[in-house]
């Protein structure tokens, strides 16, 4: 298998319906009709792993990379599925960290090619399915499974977890998921499974009482992690982190219940060990200290509030790189925006990437000094060239604007 193969492969995976909107048309594939009959034509792998399930709208992927650090601190082999990727499609699916192996998806993709008629999976369904395969061949000791999106008929939700955890519930794809907290928060406590411990990490009670009324119709153990008091402290920066802190410690005790046996010391150890191992990046990821760059991976109203508040805490003129995608409500988005700052504003070169001479008119409206970019690079280095030592910069808005600017210059900064 050259590179070029690879890449080519890839491709045929990302032409496959993702979960987004496209020319007008919903993609997103809801039932779990699908995933059923993928999962039954490979041998149902995901019946033969130990799985720990992580939904809810943010938080869910800095939770399952922490889980997994201290997993592996305590010498597990784990699997970690995650999404989406930033740089490189193996991202999604990791061993001990360790990207999974480029000859796998290769191969695995020719299968996929040859799948009956009659069958026909969206992208996210594939990827799904060849994570559940590849951990089953790796022969991991637990895979955590983060929920792609919402939950009840998210392909992640065959599984049959040891334990699960809903992180919290904010607006986000409401075009799929409901216009409410309350709806969202409906099909997010669609993974609560009979028996199985389900933890929240939500501080709103309307949220917190949907989960514990659906773990009580399912007598599944209700298990509240905002209740939980603890100092320990992450190598993952972002005041945000403290509150999925209480949903991995929530988790852990579960899994001890379980007989799992995990330390005191491993826990504190796996906390400030995320980035190292299991090479998680972009959540309040500081790419440099001169000038200060940092970007962050938060992109609906929730997680934007988090990080604009953090940012607003830090007493520097700031330079701030922000790019959307067609779902994005910008209008919300210019009510929080940071104070103190001048914004270089992009199109992230995706097919939902959307330009900013679109919402121009919300930008003069906003009353801020900003630029126009046709591109994430341009604006970074535009920023860049602005910016002073005793300035700082911020990417962010997206995940596709993050791993844009990753892409471009992690190696560089190496």
């Amino acid at each position: 298998m050259t590179n070029a193969q690879y890449q080519e492969a890839v491709e045929w995976l990302f032409v496959q319906a993702p979960n987004y909107q496209i020319d007008g048309q919903k993609a997103y594939k809801p039932g779990l009709d699908n995933i059923t009959r993928l999962c039954e034509f490979f041998g149902n792998p995901q019946d033969k792993i130990k799985c720990i399930h992580i939904g809810g709208t943010n938080g869910k992927g800095s939770s399952s990379n922490m889980l997994a650090s201290v997993l592996q601190e305590s010498g597990y082999k784990v699997g970690l599925y995650n999404s989406p990727h930033l740089i490189d499609f193996t991202e999604r699916i990791k061993v001990n960290g360790k990207n999974c192996d480029k000859e796998f998806v290769f191969n695995f993709i020719q299968k996929l090619k040859n799948l009956p008629e009659d069958i026909r999976p969206s992208f996210f369904e594939f990827t799904t399915i060849m994570a559940f395969e590849y951990f089953y061949q790796q022969n991991v000791d637990f895979a955590i499974i983060e929920v792609g999106l919402g939950g009840r008929l998210d392909s992640t939700n065959i599984i049959k977890p040891l334990v699960a955890a809903i992180t919290n519930v904010q607006l986000d794809h409401q075009n799929i998921l409901g216009d409410t907290i309350e709806e969202i928060a409906g099909e997010k406590a669609g993974i609560v499974k009979p028996q199985i411990p389900i933890i929240s990490g939500d501080e709103n009670e309307v949220v917190k009482n949907i989960i514990k009324n659906k773990a009580e119709k399912e007598n599944a153990p209700f298990i509240d992690a905002t209740l939980l008091k603890t100092d320990l402290k992450s190598d993952l920066k972002g005041n945000y982190q403290e509150k999925n802190i209480k949903v991995v410690l929530s988790l852990i005790e579960e899994l001890r219940k379980l007989n799992v046996p995990i330390s005191d010391q491993n826990i504190e150890r796996g906390l400030l060990s995320v980035h190292n191992n299991t090479g998680f990046i972009g959540r309040w990821f500081e790419f440099s200290e001169n000038p200060l760059t940092i970007c962050d991976t938060g992109h609906n109203q929730a997680g934007l509030e988090y990080v604009f508040a953090q940012l607003n805490s830090i007493e520097k003129h700031k330079h701030i790189v922000l790019g959307f995608v067609n779902d994005k409500k910008i209008d919300e988005v210019m009510k929080i925006l940071p104070g103190n700052s001048e914004f270089y504003f992009a199109k992230p070169s995706i097919h939902r990437g959307r330009h900013p001479q679109d919402y121009e008119d919300l930008l003069i409206d906003a009353k801020i000094f900003y630029k126009i970019f046709d591109s994430v690079q341009e604006a970074y280095l535009s920023a860049k060239e602005r910016c002073t030592d005793e300035e700082m910069i911020f990417i962010g808005g997206s995940n596709f604007v993050v791993g844009e600017f990753l892409e471009k210059n992690l190696e560089i900064s190496k």
